[in-house]
């Protein structure tokens, strides 16, 4: 059967068409970015990669496509025992790798000799990335966004999470990010995806949800660690109507504590994190922290990071950047436990959710 083409802007639109989705480029490539979804089948593998990119350099270009036939017709024979032999003769597999060149050319040939209906993406990964960050913007643009405000501590993935919980619409970028977005929010032992990862993940996210429901977001800043907030959909959070999430300062601690318990349980990285507000909060103070979290008094070092560093500059960010904050609703919880977040997503998505919430404290 024919190999068809799309072009890599109508994909976009058409990803549920397809039974699968495959990538045939390397694994590390795979892992750096993909189409939502693809299945990882390399025709050429990370080292074999490498091998024949190589010969192709510094041997001759000949031997290096001879070389890498052979490898990828290995390859490919592999995946189809593997993964093919189940299926029907009408299923429809969409299959790119970076250019839409050699490695996707020819497992699409050998899947539709075999008679299946495969699709491939005209100009690959590469075609494919552009025209989602060309997309990133309308879907951004298309949707309303409910912004979730509050200090440090005050609760927000959380509610984000009982929202979602709920049956509301949520777009949790600390989530995507695998960061809690401070120069605190690094999580030990997990790595940031890659920006291109993030900004698929983004789009996943946003093509998916319904434009009549709202978007319930956290008040992110341009970065979420080491990674950028589309400007799109930065615009659109900061434009958009927000809500005045509170706690308690025990409460806060308490929160920060739980959350955070890796410092807790390794003080000393804890110790390291806080070398890095030097420059902000100027050595003595830095190094007061310290001496305190080593005598195991880290609870005084939270509520004095939440008091000196962190309120200071979440207040001064929120009012330069949030221009509906001033109307904000307030949501003002005496805890943060699972049942007060609850309560308050219940009342957020009533249809009395416009109404400033019963404050608990």
């Amino acid at each position: 059967m024919p190999v068809r083409t799309l072009p890599a802007t109508e994909v976009l639109h058409r990803l549920g068409e397809f039974d699968a989705v495959i990538d045939a480029r390397s694994e590390d490539e795979h892992a750096l970015d993909h189409v939502p979804g693809a299945l990882n089948w390399p025709s050429l593998n990370n080292a074999e990669r490498i091998l024949i990119g190589t010969m192709y350099k510094q041997v001759d270009a000949f031997e290096a496509k001879k070389r890498g036939a052979a490898l990828a017709a290995r390859n490919i024979a592999a995946h189809i025992e593997r993964e093919v032999l189940d299926k029907p003769k009408g299923w429809k597999p969409l299959v790119y790798c970076w250019r839409g060149g050699n490695r996707s050319g020819a497992l699409a040939t050998i899947l539709g000799a075999i008679g299946f209906q495969v699709t491939l993406i005209e100009g690959g990964y590469k075609a494919w990335r552009a025209a989602l960050v060309n997309d990133l913007s309308a879907q951004a643009q298309r949707l309303h966004y409910r912004v979730v405000c509050g200090p440090t501590g005050s609760g927000k993935t959380r509610l984000l999470h009982a929202l979602a919980a709920e049956g509301a619409q949520v777009l949790d970028l600390e989530g995507l990010a695998r960061h809690r977005s401070s120069v605190l929010g690094h999580i030990p032992g997990v790595e940031q995806p890659s920006q291109k990862r993030f900004d698929s993940l983004v789009w996943e996210a946003l093509q998916a949800f319904d434009p009549a429901r709202p978007v319930f977001v956290e008040s992110e800043s341009k970065k979420v660690g080491n990674l950028r907030v589309p400007d799109a959909l930065i615009d659109a959070m900061r434009a958009s109507p927000c809500i005045d999430l509170r706690l308690p300062d025990e409460e806060r601690v308490a929160l920060l504590m739980e959350d955070y318990d890796f410092f807790v349980k390794d003080s000393e990285h804890f110790c390291r994190r806080l070398e890095a507000l030097t420059e902000l909060r100027g050595k003595a103070v830095v190094g007061e922290w310290i001496e305190k979290v080593r005598a195991g008094r880290t609870k005084e070092v939270v509520l004095d990071l939440l008091r000196q560093h962190y309120d200071p500059t979440y207040a001064a960010s929120i009012e330069r950047n949030f221009a509906l904050h001033a109307q904000a609703l307030p949501c003002s919880l005496g805890s943060g436990s699972d049942q007060s977040m609850r309560v308050a997503a219940r009342s957020l998505l009533s249809p009395a959710g416009s109404q400033p919430l019963p404050d608990e404290s």
